[in-house]
C-alpha cells in the first residue's frame, strides 16, 4: 500500500510572482512533483507556450468543460477563465506522486472544499506598493487593469485564513527554499503515515 500523493496548492494575488516561483521550483533537477497546467481563456503573453504554461482555450470550449464537470476548479478573473483539469490530478495523487497548482485564490478556495486534505499555500507580497511596481512593470496592463487587479488583490489578501502555510516572495529563491521545506514537513505528518504503520503491524 503506497502512500497517496500530496496535492500541493501555492496561489496569492495577481503580481505576486506565482508563476515565477513555480518555474524556479520546477528548475531544480531534485523537484518530484508533477505539475498540473492550468487552463485559461486569456491570450499567450510572450514566451508562454500552449500546452506549457497553460492550455489556452476558447470561452466556448471553456465553459463546455464546467457543464461536463472535467475541471477540479475554475474562477473568471479580470474577464477570463482560469482551471484546472480534474482527471489528471485524481490519477497522479492515486499513483503516489505529488501533484502542484499554481492557481488564483477563487480556484484555491474551490480545491478546499473537494480536497481538504490537500496543503495551502499562500504567496504573499512584501508589501501593496511592490505588488503594484510589480503589476505595472509586466507592461501589459492599461491603467484601468492594473487598478482592477489591485483592488482584487487586496481583498484575495484578505482570504489568507484559507490557507496553512504564508510564504513571503521577498526573493525568489528564499520563497522556493521556504516551500520545499513545507513540503517535506507535511509528508511527515504523522496523519498522513499513521495508517502505513498501522497496516505494518498487522502484518507482523
Amino acid at each position: 500500500m503506497h502512500e497517496k500523493g500530496l496535492l500541493i496548492v501555492l496561489s496569492g494575488p495577481s503580481g505576486v510572482g506565482k508563476g515565477t516561483v513555480r518555474k524556479a521550483i520546477f528548475a531544480h533537477p531534485d523537484t518530484a512533483f508533477e505539475y498540473s497546467i492550468s487552463m485559461t481563456t486569456r491570450a499567450p503573453r510572450e514566451g508562454e507556450v500552449d500546452g506549457v504554461d497553460y492550455f489556452f482555450k476558447s470561452r466556448n470550449e471553456f465553459e463546455e468543460l464546467i457543464e461536463q464537470g472535467k475541471l477540479l476548479e475554475y474562477a473568471e478573473f479580470v474577464g477570463n477563465y482560469y482551471g484546472t483539469p480534474v482527471d489528471y490530478v485524481r490519477e497522479t495523487l492515486d499513483n503516489g506522486r505529488d501533484v502542484f497548482l499554481e492557481i488564483e485564490v477563487q480556484g484555491a478556495r474551490q480545491v478546499r472544499e473537494k480536497f481538504p486534505e490537500g496543503l495551502f499555500i499562500f504567496l504573499a507580497p512584501p508589501s501593496l506598493s511592490e505588488l503594484k511596481n510589480r503589476i505595472t512593470t509586466r507592461g501589459t496592463e492599461s491603467e484601468e487593469i492594473i487598478n482592477n487587479r489591485m483592488t482584487v488583490a487586496k481583498e484575495e489578501i484578505e482570504m489568507m485564513s484559507l490557507y496553512d502555510y504564508v510564504v513571503e516572495n521577498d526573493q525568489v529563491d528564499n520563497a522556493v527554499d521556504k516551500i520545499k521545506a513545507i513540503v517535506i514537513a507535511e509528508h511527515c505528518r504523522r496523519t498522513r503515515i499513521e495508517q502505513r504503520y498501522k497496516k505494518m503491524l498487522e502484518v507482523e
